[in-house]
């Protein structure tokens, strides 16, 4: 699997409806089986890595706990101070991630990110969905 890439641009990308889908099918993969889910949400060339994104895993104290794309993020700790990339104007977009998991439980969270592969920020929104009953969510992105 992987990301598709045709020279610099993706071949396909994600739909908002997609990104909802997966992080709910790993949101019930982590209820049934947490360290399997774990390893596959981690995985690079796993199943919640499809056209131009992925599924990531983080806990209400901003530690991402898989990442297949940037895993070492899972050993940084609590990410709730980095910022976008929105030089003007940055956005605290891991504690808006925890605010939105731990709020409403699902939605959808606005900011600047460079695609992979670029320099310069594009426009992004993930969508954010709290595992039930757990410290957890997972997010999936999209770019405008």
């Amino acid at each position: 699997m992987g990301f598709l890439l045709t020279g610099t641009a993706f071949a396909e990308s994600a739909t908002r409806d997609e990104c909802v889908a997966q992080t709910k099918l790993a949101a019930e993969m982590l209820l049934q089986d947490k360290t399997g889910a774990i390893a596959e949400i981690g995985n690079k060339e796993g199943k919640f890595v499809w056209k131009d994104t992925y599924v990531f895993l983080m806990d209400l104290q901003g530690n991402m706990l898989a990442h297949p794309i940037i895993p070492q993020l899972t050993k940084k700790g609590s990410l709730l101070r980095v910022t976008d990339k929105n030089k003007k104007d940055p956005k605290m977009l891991f504690v808006e991630f925890v605010e939105v998991a731990s709020t409403a439980g699902e939605g959808w969270v606005d900011y600047l990110w460079p695609k992979p592969r670029a320099k310069e920020p594009s426009e992004k929104s993930t969508y954010i969905y709290r595992v039930p009953g757990t410290d957890m969510f997972v997010g999936a992105g999209i770019y405008h």
